[in-house]
């Protein structure tokens, strides 16, 4: 079964590479040291010790000149330099100083060179060791002489080399990743200062800017990122600003409009069928338009201002028996937790217009509010409305809190309202750091939910 791994970062990538990089070049140069280091003390080791056995020899051929003299006798006497061990070859007899060398551990081509009449080397492996084998003809004599020298001191010399230089690789490898790490930080620095500061223009602060840097490669990036956030302020500023000039300049004709309508239907009984049924239709229409009218100045007032919204503390449960009573509609229909509870830092005045949007809402689209509760949940309060609708599809739940947003499939004059309403409660919770969303109601129908922060009392 093979693991599935998820992408790494671009800190990551940057430590792993520096981490490569320094591991391939410490093997690189550790494997050169030890094998430059282990060429040079060997060939330092053989030098000497094919010296010493030259000299080793020449005494004992020195002694074998002596009329008389025998080689097992001799060999016993001789005493090699560094603990080396001797044997000798005279005729067919073999001789040894130790028993732990003999004939058998002479290499046959180290024998037939010195047979020959030249000095030579081997290495071999013995029961203490790997040791070097030096043979040296004594043709005066009729003997050929072998000495072995122990290469263990040099073994345990290059092993604690090994270990040395491989200790130098870990501890480069683990420089070069903390190197690494300090790198990936400082490149990635300037990447989270701008998401950082994307994070905070998204949630609506657009006094937000990039700090000034002197670094010649994030000048341009700094500079063009502020010039950004520059002209998306003014573009929502003048967008902002047109939408009230507009909603405002609408007021003054709207208001004649409906004063005019006013005084018709005074005298309604005073016109035909025909145009009480065509007054009845613009005074729903002037209504509505009236409605869409107040709705988009709320809305030009929040992106005018889209900051966090400031305020006092506001107990939840009591405006919305205040937002029940002013609307006509009965207490009873509130279950909320004592007012205590339930208190939050914001506009009442927005407050107080995201509560009747819900409740207008359910009255508009789903016959009417039922249930309505304010309770304190952790750190957080939260308003629910229930209604007797058929629901909200879950493709809808989202969609449903934007602007102008209507139900999939239903034709736009088809249902009341201008699909503003629940797109002032979802501006409103975010600008009190809180939510909004819809749910389906525990007794069927919709649930429309509103959190907001909770403060202490």
């Amino acid at each position: 079964m093979r693991l599935a791994l998820g992408p790494r970062g671009l800190r990551a990538r940057i430590v792993l590479g520096f981490a490569a990089v320094t591991l391939l070049v410490s093997v690189v140069l550790v494997s050169a040291t030890f094998l430059l280091s282990r060429s040079y003390l060997l060939d330092q080791r053989e030098a000497s010790l094919t010296r010493q056995a030259f000299a080793d020899a020449n005494v004992f051929n020195s002694r074998l000149a002596t009329a008389g003299s025998d080689v097992g006798d001799l060999l016993t006497e001789l005493v090699p330099s560094g603990g080396a061990d001797v044997v000798v070859r005279s005729g067919e007899s073999w001789y040894s100083s130790s028993l732990d060398v003999g004939a058998r551990d002479v290499p046959g081509s180290l024998a037939e060179l010195v047979t020959a009449g030249s000095a030579g080397t081997a290495r071999i492996d013995t029961a203490d060791g790997p040791a070097l084998m030096v043979g040296v003809p004594l043709r005066a004599a009729g003997v050929d002489y072998f000495e072995v020298a122990p290469l263990t001191e040099l073994r345990q010399v290059l092993t604690t080399l090994s270990v040395v230089l491989a200790a130098a690789a870990v501890a480069a490898t683990a420089a070069g990743a903390g190197f690494g790490m300090w790198a990936g930080r400082r490149a990635v620095q300037p990447l989270e200062q701008v998401a950082g500061a994307a994070t905070r223009i998204a949630g609506g602060e657009l006094t937000t800017r990039l700090p000034p840097t002197d670094d010649p490669d994030l000048v341009a990036i700094v500079a063009g990122f502020n010039s950004m956030v520059d002209a998306l302020a003014a573009r929502i500023e003048r967008d902002a600003r047109f939408v009230g000039d507009v909603s405002h300049e609408l007021r003054s004709p709207l208001t004649s409009l409906v004063t005019s309508v006013e005084v018709l239907g005074a005298r309604r009984e005073e016109l035909s069928p025909r145009a009480g049924q065509a007054l009845a239709l613009v005074e729903g229409e002037l209504g509505r338009f009236r409605r869409m009218l107040d709705d988009l100045l709320q809305l030009a007032r929040v992106d005018g201002d889209p900051a966090t919204a400031a305020g006092g503390p506001v107990s939840l449960t009591a405006l919305t028996r205040e937002v029940l009573a002013v609307t006509g509609r009965p207490a009873e229909m509130l279950a909320g937790d004592p007012d205590e509870e339930t208190i939050v830092l914001g506009d009442k005045t927005g407050l107080e217009r995201a509560v009747r949007n819900l409740l207008e809402n359910a009255d508009r689209h789903a016959g009417g509010a039922q249930r309505v509760e304010v309770r304190r949940r952790d750190d957080a309060v939260v308003l629910t409305v229930d209604d007797a609708g058929p629901g909200v599809p879950v493709e809808d739940r989202e969609r449903i809190f934007e602007r102008f947003a209507r139900g999939a499939g239903a034709a736009r004059r088809s249902l009341p309202g201008a699909g503003l309403g629940l797109a002032i409660v979802s501006e409103t919770a975010t600008r009190h750091g809180g939510a909004a969303w819809v749910a389906e109601a525990p007794d069927g129908g919709a649930r429309f939910s509103l959190s907001l922060p909770r403060v202490a009392s």
